[in-house]
This record gives structure tokens, sequence and C-alpha cells, in this order.
């Protein structure tokens, strides 16, 4: 039976770019694509199907042991593309839990830490409070990161997640926290889920240049689900100008791996293996031409 794309069931429209293909050199699975797979599976999944990198979960991590997870992903000779998630900012004392990301992290032979801002707390209204908290733990954590030898990524969020999860919602403003501090420490994630929407995004990758910490790729679907977090589609299924911010990410001097991270529950419906070779080609057909 030819091969069928996840989640819409619609014949693929090309084949399947098999392991050695030159054009999944950069291409890396974020695990929460395939959420239903643990640490081993998605590593198995990423050799089997050809990818050089991944890009690792802590609560993966947590089930099997740092140093089994370490040892695991050298084993299968591939990359750590980044470690999420750190951040989480904005209320209560959140340092210790980020120094304990930033050891994670080192001992995976992963140079960036996610950071997911945080939302407003409970009866919480001062959205300048928490962006000022934001930038206040950022500061805070860069001599640790520093030691270990791991860069800090802000991940600007979309809006409609300001009250629950990134009050940092542009890039514009996950720059401007990151420029106070070294190039080589504190970057920026570029993620298309959440930038794509922005006024002047470009400008503002420009901007970013060698404080691109990571490239994420999925797309806006619309209608949104009912829980907004599942609402991240397969590259190619929304509205998303992938091209434009691509080569954006490519001329701002980035040349790391782009990482395909979905929240959708159709998707983590499917078998993994299914949810890899959809996104291969997707990325083959909109992305890597224009790396």
């Amino acid at each position: 039976m030819s091969a069928r794309d996840v989640p819409m069931s619609a014949p693929a429209r090309m084949p399947t770019p098999q392991p050695g293909d030159p054009r999944l050199a950069r291409l890396s699975l974020n695990q929460r694509t395939a959420a239903n797979w643990s640490l081993r599976e998605a590593v198995e999944g990423c050799v089997t199907a050809g990818l050089g990198s991944i890009g690792v979960w802590r609560e993966r991590v947590a089930e099997v042991g740092l140093e089994v997870a370490a040892r695991m992903v050298r084993d299968a000779g591939l990359r750590v593309s980044s470690l999420c998630r750190g951040g989480f900012f904005t209320a209560g004392d959140p340092i210790g839990d980020n120094v304990t990301a930033l050891d994670e992290a080192a001992a995976l032979g992963c140079d960036a830490l996610v950071l997911v801002p945080g939302g407003l707390p409970p009866g919480d209204r001062d959205l300048t409070g928490a962006r000022q908290r934001v930038a206040d733990a950022v500061a805070a954590l860069v001599p640790h990161a520093r030691e270990r030898g791991v860069r800090l990524g802000i991940e600007p969020m979309h809006p409609i997640f300001a009250a629950d999860r990134g009050v940092i919602s542009t890039l514009a403003q996950a720059l401007d926290i990151a420029e106070r501090h070294p190039p080589d420490v504190v970057g920026v994630v570029v993620d298309t889920f959440h930038v794509w929407w922005e006024p002047g995004v470009l400008e503002q990758i420009a901007r970013a240049g060698q404080r691109i910490v990571s490239y994420q790729i999925c797309d806006w679907i619309t209608p949104l689900p009912a829980d907004t977090l599942l609402s991240r589609g397969m590259v190619g299924d929304g509205h998303i100008d992938f091209a434009a911010l691509t080569r954006a990410v490519s001329a701002a001097g980035y040349r790391g791996d782009v990482e395909v991270e979905i929240f959708n529950a159709d998707v983590w419906a499917a078998a993994g293996s299914d949810i890899v070779a959809t996104l291969t080609r997707r990325y083959v057909e909109f992305v890597e031409p224009h790396l």
C-alpha cells in the first residue's frame, strides 16, 4: 500500500527519504512529536529513519535515569539538539530546578536548554512584573549556564498562551532579554508556531543572528481544537510560510539542527514510524530546500 501522511491519511506526495539521504542531515525529532514513544523507542526511531539528532524531554530522561539516557543517545550516534524544558520563572523559586536542567543538558552533551517563560500565577494580573521576573531569572542562571557550557534559549510563545505558559510573547521581547547577556550563553528559540504571526518577524530573526539557539518547526492549523496546546499541525497542513522563515533563519547564520515539535492528539494517535515518515517527507518538501 502506498504511504499516507499523518494525521489526515492523504496519499503521500513524495517518496519517504531513506537513511543516508543528505537532505536529512539537520533534521531532528523532538520527542513530543511522537509522544507515545519512550526515549528508547524514539532513539531507535531516529536511527531507523536516518535522522542524526533528537530533541529530548526531561520527563522521558527521568524515566530511565540520566546516566542511562546519556549512554543510550551516545551509543546510537545521535546528537541531542535541545533539552526541553527549563523556565517557568514567574512563580515560586525556579532557579534550583533550572540549575538541575542545566546539569542534565551537559550530561546529555546538549548545548541548548529551551526555556518556557511561564505564565501568570493564579490571581496575578501583573504582566509587566511577570516579564521582569523572567528577565531576572535568566540573569541569575547565566553563571550556571556558562559554567556548564550550555546555552539558554528563551522561547517566546504565541500570545494565546500569555496567561498560563509564556508571558514573553514575541521574538522581539525575548531578544530584549537575551541581549543583556553574551550571545554564547543566552539566545532565543525560533519556533514557527509561536512567531509566524509576529509583525516584523523576519527583521527580528535577522536581529537574532548568532543568538538563535534552536529552530523548531510545526504548522498553525485551523480551526483550533478546544485544547489550544494541541493545535500544532504537521508541516504543510496549515498557514505558515516555512520558506520565508527558514530562509531568514539561514541568512541569520543558523547552522544547527531543525526540530519538528508537534503537540496534536491526532498525530499522537498514529504509529510513531508513520509520524516520522510523514515529517521527513514534509521537511524535505517545505523546509530543507530553503536552509
